[in-house]
């Protein structure tokens, strides 16, 4: 249904020592960085500008195999939209190469695109004021694609992100959940081998949430597309993506699995314990919540090996049953996000 995977090699995005610095005009401060009033010691300070230079990455390096699946992640300003248009071409780094499908962003743009997708979830490529059909007839002769893979893909993709209803709509009366499946089902009328999503589950309601989630595993999985994907939602990431890329402060923090993710906090670990009624206290576990006999605890399982916490659970009064899962994702990730934004000592 897409295109072979053309790459002399096996790597479809190569990030290599990249560092990208912006350059800001600061006007109106004092040395200390603060708002100077205006008056006559101030006004001069108004008309002059200071040049302030912020790194959005920082000797960033990565690779992403063809047919990976790969989360990326960080809080807010951590360089993960920098990312996305270093690597569609939209920017380009202050210093270090990228390779994405075997080609430059910045020399072979035009190339790349033909193989690439892109889209980020607050923009969208609809002609408001026109039907959705109207877009991806546009995209078809711009783009040039051949009848047959136009029409396959136009296909795939209305059947599977369910666009029958709203191909003749026009794109201004489509709702958020609509509008990114249309925009998605834009996006991959080219066969791109790579797509690249930026907040694609932004402001998704559960169910359109739950279609773009189950789209985006297919097409990795049985048509073997690399997808890289940012999100503030680390439980959608987890759901789709087998390994996770973590940034902070412009720097690759962690590049592994999830479950490793989790062993950074000591493997935390959550599990509900229903009893006949009576109170019920374990050491070594927090209590999250307890009502009507039924508790949930939290443990570290670094610190508290599963064959001890099943013992002290065994020998509990009026012990029903046990669920024991794994801590929220969210919650690893906020705790690892506080232990980043706290000053070293």
């Amino acid at each position: 249904m897409f295109q072979a995977v053309t790459a002399p090699e096996d790597i479809a995005v190569k990030v290599e020592s990249v560092s990208k610095v912006f350059t800001q005009w600061q006007r109106n401060k004092d040395n200390s960085g603060k708002k100077i009033a205006f008056g006559k010691k101030g006004i001069g300070n108004f008309f002059k500008q200071e040049r302030e230079t912020v790194s959005a990455l920082d000797n960033v390096s990565f690779q992403i195999r063809h047919g990976e699946f790969v989360a990326y992640a960080g809080p807010n300003g951590a360089g993960k939209s920098t990312t996305m248009k270093l690597l569609s071409g939209i920017l380009q780094p202050t210093e270090g190469a990228i390779s994405v499908l075997g080609m430059s962003p910045e020399k072979d743009r035009i190339a790349l695109m033909k193989k690439l997708g892109v889209l980020f979830g607050n923009r969208t490529e609809l002609w408001w004021d026109h039907p959705v059909m109207q877009s991806f007839e546009w995209k078809k002769v711009v783009w040039d694609i051949p009848d047959t893979v136009y029409k396959r893909n136009l296909d795939m993709v209305t059947e599977l992100l369910d666009i029958g209803e709203i191909r003749n709509t026009f794109a201004r009366e489509l709702s958020l959940g609509q509008r990114m499946r249309a925009d998605l089902a834009m996006m991959l009328l080219h066969s791109p081998e790579l797509i690249l999503l930026d907040e694609p589950t932004l402001g998704l309601d559960v169910v359109a949430k739950r279609q773009m989630i189950d789209f985006l595993k297919k097409i990795n999985q049985e048509e073997g597309v690399t997808i890289l994907v940012t999100s503030h939602d680390m439980d959608d990431l987890e759901e789709m993506a087998q390994r996770i890329l973590m940034i902070s402060k412009g720097k690759l923090a962690f590049d592994g699995s999830f479950d490793g993710l989790r062993d950074i906090t000591g493997n935390l670990t959550h599990f509900i314990v229903t009893t006949d009624g009576r109170e019920l206290q374990l050491e070594g576990c927090r209590l999250l919540s307890g009502n009507r006999g039924v508790f949930e605890f939290e443990a570290d399982l670094s610190c508290l090996p599963v064959k001890v916490l099943l013992e002290r659970l065994s020998k509990a009064d009026g012990v029903l049953d046990v669920e024991i899962r794994k801590a929220p994702i969210e919650k690893v990730i906020a705790q690892i996000y506080q232990a980043w934004a706290e000053p070293l000592e």
